[in-house]
């Protein structure tokens, strides 16, 4: 996934996402997504190229990093805890989108339960 587009994609699928929203407290070059006022995903370019940043299970982290080159650690975050997507070629659309979805739902599990807008358990599954 190329350029723009990584950051198109991880934006739509957000947009999906029940209570998630976007803010600027970082200023005008920096998109903080966030559920229950939490940061779950950040997209920037400051970096020269349009990054997406989101939360992962440190071991599933770590394995992402070593199979896909546009998968590096968290930009500016914990490391263990955060990584980052880079426009290229070996990231898909359906990675991306399990990749946020993952993210929100790390983030999710966490909120008090009255602040949850989804069961993180049962969000996107059927059956």
């Amino acid at each position: 996934m190329h350029g723009d587009m990584l950051q198109q994609r991880a934006r739509d699928r957000v947009e999906e996402l029940p209570g998630a929203g976007l803010e600027h407290p970082f200023g005008p070059d920096w998109d903080v997504f966030k559920v229950g006022e939490k940061v779950f995903m950040l997209m920037t370019e400051v970096t020269g190229q349009p990054i997406v940043i989101v939360k992962a299970d440190p071991e599933d982290g770590k394995s992402l990093r070593e199979e896909y080159g546009d998968i590096t650690p968290g930009y500016h975050m914990n490391k263990e805890h955060w990584i980052t997507l880079h426009p290229g070629g070996t990231l898909t659309e359906t990675l991306v989108d399990e990749l946020v979805t993952e993210s929100y739902l790390l983030v999710v599990e966490n909120l008090p339960k009255a602040k949850r807008p989804v069961d993180p358990v049962r969000f996107g599954r059927t059956g």
